[in-house]
């Protein structure tokens, strides 16, 4: 397996993990339809879901697509990236706190609330050492492609990543969604949730690690 697809295949499994993670809201898809008691609330809730997910990464990674015009500096900017996930995934092991701002968005507003949860869980930030290592996998003559030229291909590829991974963790969250909605109800939440926190934050030390460990 070449790096360029291990790297993808890091896009998916990232996604798959964050839709496991009840942080990132299949729990809320489950009470919505058990609320209305109707199968579509729960399809309308996933979908809602994954686009306040799919905005969060495309916030987070944009930018750094507009950054690697700057191709002299591609190698700082990823070494820089690896080492923001380090750190926030240190802060979330001293501070685990889930912050309070989101208990106060209506379910009404799911999109809104998943936008925010991967934002401050730092879901997006994950992604972008893993990016930008795809990015350095794309043979470009720097010297003669133009801004404009290459500013576009890193937004394609940024576009490409939010929207495989956020495909991987709406199809992994959605799966155990409608589990618990046709088979073992809203008692399960109640007793078998697992609170993947420290998992979590410890995953983003590791992805800022790997990150620093094969930049050349």
């Amino acid at each position: 397996m070449n790096t360029a697809t291990a790297l993808w295949w890091a896009v998916a499994a990232s996604g798959i993990y964050h839709g496991v993670n009840p942080g990132m809201g299949w729990p809320l898809a489950v009470s919505a339809a058990l609320m209305d008691r109707t199968r579509g609330s729960l399809y309308k809730a996933l979908l809602a879901l994954a686009v306040g997910h799919l905005l969060a990464m495309a916030a987070i990674l944009f930018p750094f697509a507009a950054l690697l015009v700057l191709v002299e500096w591609q190698r700082q900017i990823q070494v820089g990236a690896a080492c923001l996930v380090i750190g926030l995934g240190l802060y979330l092991l001293i501070n685990r706190r889930h912050p309070r701002f989101l208990a106060r968005v209506p379910p009404s507003r799911l999109a809104l609330w998943s936008f925010l949860a991967a934002m401050a869980h730092g879901a997006g930030l994950m992604l972008v050492p893993i990016y930008l290592g795809i990015c350095r996998t794309i043979e470009t003559d720097a010297g003669h492609a133009a801004a404009d030229t290459l500013m576009g291909g890193n937004v394609g590829i940024a576009m490409i990543v939010a929207v495989v991974h956020t495909f991987a963790m709406t199809l992994s969250g959605g799966a155990i969604a409608v589990g618990v909605y046709r088979w073992l109800g809203l008692k399960f939440l109640s007793k078998s949730w697992f609170n993947l926190d420290v998992v979590w934050a410890l995953s983003l030390v590791l992805v800022g690690a790997i990150s620093l460990a094969v930049i050349h």
